[in-house]
């Protein structure tokens, strides 16, 4: 894939409350050059996306890193050299711990900087864009506006099933070296909600992915897909916040708020479009390492392409270096995907996990992300959307008025992932109990479940039958200190 121009704006030191977000854009001269072409304004938005797969967002640590910890998915070795140890225990004061947190609360913020200032010339240079791309680049940039603030509000806000009228998040909506407003937990989440719904109405009138011949899957050589068809800004619709995205990020963000009809509506938008197929088990299962879909690439509606060789290295350290990596503890595993029970055909556990034999016993490793020796023809991806998780909103939202329809959508996704023996039960809370269970499996590695603990405010299981309590001192975390004073006004 073409490395794209990353928008030259760098994120400063968070030195103190009145720098808050302190950064350094173009110049007003350089932003004019870059903004007078079509083509610039394809590489801006191309530069977005580009920052979200740096290591200190989703090319590594909100995917793979430390949400993950925090939802007590790995085990560390006393040892522990990537210093993850702390966050295990929730120990927010941990040097290592504060100095991931604050450089995902930088890169968010870097990128909301980008997409406004990119928003700030679409319509100011409206006369050099076509039509179709005048849409494309407005409606992305404010989807990715939303989508990024929404991620600072999971992990620096209470959920709003907790605190719907608390502390919130800074929502920025300009490019300014002004302090912005604090926003309520409520308060933000409408302004995400009017972002991505203005997206969709914009998309809706351009993108490609819309087309009755758009076809989503591997390449055209192995199976017709036609992704890479017409101008290079518009291919891969699913590497950039494509019209059905938004309508998922919609369903995410309408479900954490407690509106269960609109999250309805659009997780149907997108199940009921038919343009996300289920991965065959002939490819999740393939022996042929070239071409093994760990990923389950065709029911991604968005994912941040990170085939760099530097996040690939990053994330074989992190996960493939033995007990000095995060690993998993075998019989943790195990009892996650029922092995002994239910889960015994479970592919994700076959396919996603490898026992590794060392001097006191077995681990689990984790091969989600596996491509050594980087042969295999599925990019190196992080996840940010699944049609599973579009099933799991649906059957969430309609359990009250249809438990039946409920335990129909969470049946289909376990029956393609290997587990053919249906369930049901006419208790909420049992299928509540057991749709957390399937989305722990689903989005392991993907930075996802720790948001569901804590948009349910549920206490969830810790290492070695333990169970970790929902308090807010586990699921919210502090401001990076320098922010402190402003988040307090």
């Amino acid at each position: 894939m073409k490395k794209y121009l990353i928008l030259i704006i760098t994120a400063a030191a968070l030195s103190s409350c009145k720098k808050w977000l302190d950064v350094k854009p173009l110049t007003e001269v350089e932003q004019e050059v870059l903004f007078s072409t079509e083509a610039g304004f394809m590489e801006a938005i191309n530069g977005l996306y580009t920052r979200c797969a740096q290591q200190d967002l989703y090319g590594k640590e909100l995917s793979v890193g430390f949400p993950d910890a925090l939802a007590q998915n790995y085990t560390v070795s006393p040892e522990d050299p990537n210093k993850y140890r702390q966050t295990l225990l929730y120990n927010y004061k941990d040097g290592d711990f504060v100095t991931r947190r604050d450089a995902a609360w930088k890169g968010l913020y870097n990128v909301i900087a980008n997409s406004n200032i990119i928003l700030e010339h679409v319509d100011k240079q409206k006369g050099v864009l076509t039509q179709p791309v005048y849409a494309i680049v407005k409606g992305e940039a404010l989807a990715m506006r939303a989508y990024c603030h929404f991620d600072v509000l999971r992990l620096f806000a209470a959920s709003y099933a907790a605190e719907p009228n608390g502390k919130g998040i800074p929502y920025v909506t300009a490019f300014s070296k002004d302090v912005p407003r604090m926003y309520k937990t409520g308060e933000a989440i409408d302004l995400m909600l009017q972002d991505l719904n203005a997206a969709k109405e914009l998309l809706r009138t351009a993108d490609p992915i819309l087309t009755p011949g758009y076809k989503v899957g591997y390449d055209a050589v192995t199976d017709s897909s036609n992704e890479k068809d017409g101008p290079l800004f518009t291919q891969e619709r699913r590497h950039h916040l494509n019209y059905y995205a938004v309508c998922g990020a919609l369903a995410r963000i309408y479900l954490y708020k407690g509106d269960h009809p609109r999250a309805l509506f659009n997780a149907l938008e997108v199940i009921n479009a038919n343009k996300f197929p289920w991965t065959k088990q002939s490819d999740f299962l393939n022996p042929d390492e070239e071409k093994k879909d760990r990923m389950l690439y065709k029911e991604l509606l968005f994912a941040v392409y990170s085939a760099n060789s530097e996040t690939t290295d990053a994330l074989r350290r992190l996960l493939r270096d033995g007990v000095a990596s995060l690993y998993i503890n075998l019989q943790e595993g195990r009892n996650i995907y029922e092995t002994g029970g239910v889960g015994g055909e479970d592919f994700r556990y076959k396919q996603w996990f490898s026992e590794q034999a060392y001097s006191s016993g077995t681990y689990l490793r984790l091969e989600k992300y596996t491509r050594d020796p980087d042969r295999n023809i599925h990019p190196q991806l992080a996840p940010a959307l699944r049609l599973s998780e579009m099933y799991y909103i649906a059957a969430e939202c309609s359990f009250d008025t249809d438990p039946a329809k409920a335990w129909e959508y969470f049946n289909t996704v376990r029956l393609n992932r290997g587990i053919g023996t249906p369930r049901n039960d006419p208790s909420k809370a049992v299928f509540m109990e057991e749709l957390v269970k399937e989305a722990r499996k689903e989005f392991f590695g993907e930075g996802q479940i720790f948001y569901m603990y804590k948009r349910l405010n549920i206490s969830f299981p810790g290492s070695f039958g333990s169970t970790i309590p929902a308090t807010s001192s586990i699921f919210v975390l502090p401001f990076p200190d320098d922010e402190i004073a402003f988040g307090n006004r």
